[in-house]
């Protein structure tokens, strides 16, 4: 078995996933065939042996086997809803420059052209047959147009196309410095209970692994956290958050992803709501409650593609329907879960370091740290990217080695998961309360039972979920008062069925 493979992963092959793992190869999780037939309807789908399963799975009360199952849930949801979503690995493995299209039914890779170029000649094909639709063909000159106009020449012979321009640039130079720490990465992120290539998919897409990439809001890092949030967060912990080094990012992204898992039972609304905000998807997950979805994974999915398209018919008669829910959040959670394969690749591409942290009790230098470990600068930059000159006292120094002269030991990663912590994480994950508790004022009392739990396990991972608990709590009672006059405005439900009414008229016209 590959040393990383991820546990969380491998309980999900345990369930039932596409085919069955041969031995000594990664199970199937999210991948990015070039030409492989997947439909939704998995008539390939089978359970792994039993020898394996009993190999595989550990006892059904416990935070992997229960996490496996959600991220099972949800890989399902995606094959009938969105069976395209591994195409976006195709967007952030390959260089920038070019155009690349992929099967919205499959997400294999079509065909690929230069964003700047003669797409009538050099264009390059994955799958036979494109080429002779395409070649000596004109095309209108501006970009947008060019990729419609392929589309609607080839969907005839491939059926429905995805297409956008490639984004490898924005991960490739991060993968040599930061390639190496993607196995402690993925340790830290199963420790709350998030399959490990699914928070690390999530890292490459906002930030390529840079811990100080910032946004043009100035969101920072993994889960790219505005800096207000980071200040929230500081005050609701015992020590100091330095949010540039990403082995610090790991955890709190963590925790917070689990806190919406466990909010919607389903990691792909939670990623959602982590992008787009708490109140978007309230609102999309309400419309696809009218649309009659059966759990809370459809009811989300079904009022994504009702937002898209009502978006599409007319945005600003819609506008307050949906919000700022725009076409980057309906594929967030798409992108997320198609670039797990792409996390796998690069972890499994290079030789894994490690991280070891330690908890200062003093400002510590940087020149201090050089002198006494002999470790260069650039290396200690690399472990610490928020390092400027010193580590503040009470803050975390990473380094790929232990030294016990700056502090205790906080790498949690390193060792079994506390008993009482594992108790307190299972019984949150699986709270199951009803999702419009959780906009409810009551609700925090609830919530902050837990936050106590948490923190009189006294481990370092319970003191993140305290942090990231109390931050939620915070945000309850706008969110109280604007889903509250969502659910209920006769307004909405006016333009909630005009919505409705526009897209059966659009797809009949599609039909005629």
């Amino acid at each position: 078995m590959h040393p990383s493979v991820s546990r969380i992963a491998l309980i999900t092959a345990g369930f039932l996933l596409v085919g069955t793992p041969v031995a000594g190869q990664r199970p199937p999780v999210p991948a990015a065939p070039v030409a492989r037939d997947l439909t939704p309807a998995r008539e390939d789908v089978r359970r792994l042996p039993a020898p394996a399963i009993e190999e595989v799975l550990p006892a059904e009360n416990s935070v992997e086997f229960f996490t496996g199952a959600r991220f099972h849930g949800d890989v399902l949801a995606l094959e009938r809803f969105r069976p395209g979503y591994r195409f976006w690995t195709h967007v952030f493995s390959h260089p920038d420059g070019s155009i690349v299209f992929g099967s919205a039914e499959t997400g294999a890779l079509l065909a690929s052209f230069p964003a700047r170029g003669d797409w009538a000649h050099e264009g390059r094909y994955s799958q036979e047959g494109i080429e002779e639709l395409v070649a000596d063909r004109s095309f209108p000159r501006r970009l947008g147009d060019r990729r419609d106009h392929v589309a609607e020449i080839i969907e005839p012979f491939t059926g429905p196309v995805i297409h956008n321009p490639t984004r490898g640039n924005f991960v490739s130079p991060n993968v040599g410095l930061y390639g190496g720490f993607l196995e402690e990465w993925g340790r830290i992120y199963e420790r709350f209970g998030v399959p490990a290539d699914l928070g690390l998919a999530q890292a490459l897409v906002e930030s390529g692994f840079s811990g100080d990439v910032k946004s043009e809001a100035r969101a920072i890092g993994f889960c790219q956290f505005l800096p207000r949030n980071w200040q929230r967060l500081d005050r609701l912990t015992d020590h100091v958050i330095e949010v540039e080094n990403q082995t610090t990012q790991a955890a709190y992204c963590a925790a917070y992803l689990a806190v919406l898992a466990t909010k919607y039972g389903s990691f792909v609304p939670a990623l959602s709501e982590h992008h787009a905000g708490s109140t978007n998807v309230g609102r999309t997950v309400i419309n696809g409650t009218r649309m009659g979805g059966e759990d809370v994974r459809e009811r989300y999915l079904l009022g994504a593609q009702f937002a898209k398209e009502v978006r599409a018919l007319s945005p600003r008669t819609f506008r307050d329907v949906v919000g700022t829910y725009g076409p980057r959040s309906y594929l967030y959670a798409e992108m997320i879960f198609g670039n797990m394969e792409t996390v796998a690749d690069i972890r499994d591409g290079r030789a894994q370091e490690t991280i070891h942290a330690m908890r200062v009790d003093r400002d510590v230098s940087l020149s201090d740290i050089v002198r006494r470990t002999g470790i260069s600068e650039r290396e200690v930059k690399r472990f610490n990217p928020a390092l400027v000159r010193r580590v503040p006292r009470g803050a975390t120094l990473y380094l790929p080695e232990y030294r016990e002269e700056f502090g205790r030991d906080v790498a949690f990663w390193h060792r079994d998961a506390d008993p009482d912590y594992q108790e307190v994480l299972y019984d949150f994950l699986q709270l199951g309360a009803p999702l419009e508790d959780w906009d409810s004022p009551a609700f925090e009392a609830v919530l902050d039972g837990f936050r106590q739990r948490f923190r009189a396990t006294e481990t370092e991972e319970g003191r993140v979920m305290d942090a990231v608990i109390g931050y939620v709590i915070q945000e309850i009672p706008l969110l109280h008062r604007q889903l509250s006059a969502y659910r209920t405005d006769p307004e909405i439900d006016r333009l909630f069925e005009r919505g409705m009414q526009l897209r059966a008229e659009d797809a009949r016209d599609a039909r005629r």
